[in-house]
């Protein structure tokens, strides 16, 4: 896999940026919602963030009561039985598949409601994450490649969101926060690989305590009146 130029780069930022505007997120926090066991969320995290749930976590949210996702990313292999009433603004599916045949599939989903859809290469999320890192993922792991939560995050970082607070997401524990099934935890040594570059960047945080000590990243904190942008008539 080719290493992304950086002209390449700002092409690419600015196409993801338009769509994301579109959607109304790309100015605001963003709330990660992964599906790992007990997801911590403190009610300051989620207000007046733009929630992006990975794969069927949305199913976890909307057990909780949090209402519609701002964005959702999904894997394509993810099982639709899992979360069929999939409720989001966006959704960023990731797929070889081009948007229109995607479109389709997700039109035989009859209680799914997504408003704007946009296909997501795998290898383009795959550079996408090796540029904001810095460095190649191939052989780190078993995979080479970060999982969809982690992918968010360098998504996030690459578009230029302001503030990405991470909440489910684990270092390796196992299970899902939707189900009792306890499957293992999979591409825990690329997850790591990358959280461990990009974990004290400034406007990356997360609300559980184990994934802060084991990456070293900063724990999140309620916004202090000076971070918040002062409004200008």
């Amino acid at each position: 896999m080719a290493a992304m130029k950086q002209c390449e780069a700002e092409r690419l930022r600015a196409r993801h940026r338009e769509w994301l505007e579109t959607l109304g997120i790309l100015d605001r926090p963003w709330l990660i919602l992964g599906s790992a066991p007990g997801p911590t969320l403190p009610a300051e995290a989620v207000a007046g963030s733009a929630r992006i749930d990975i794969n069927n976590a949305g199913r976890t949210a909307a057990a909780l009561g949090l209402g519609r996702a701002g964005l959702t990313i999904r894997a394509h292999r993810k099982s639709w039985e899992e979360h069929p009433a999939l409720d989001s603004n966006g959704l960023l599916w990731v797929s070889n598949y081009p948007t229109l045949w995607m479109r389709w599939q997700l039109s035989r989903q009859k209680r799914a409601h997504i408003d704007h859809l946009r296909s997501w290469h795998r290898d383009e999320r795959d550079r996408i994450v090796e540029f904001v890192v810095g460095e190649p993922m191939q052989g780190v792991g078993s995979y080479g490649k970060a999982t969809n939560g982690i992918a968010a995050a360098c998504y996030g970082l690459f578009v230029g969101i302001p503030r990405i607070v991470l909440a489910g997401i684990s270092a390796g524990m196992p299970g899902h926060s939707y189900d009792n099934l306890d499957r293992p935890r999979r591409q825990v040594e690329e997850d790591i690989f990358v959280l461990e570059r990009i974990g004290r960047r400034r406007e990356l945080m997360t609300t559980e305590a184990t994934l802060a000590v084991a990456v070293g990243m900063t724990p999140w904190t309620p916004r202090r009146t000076s971070d918040v942008p002062v409004a200008t008539t």
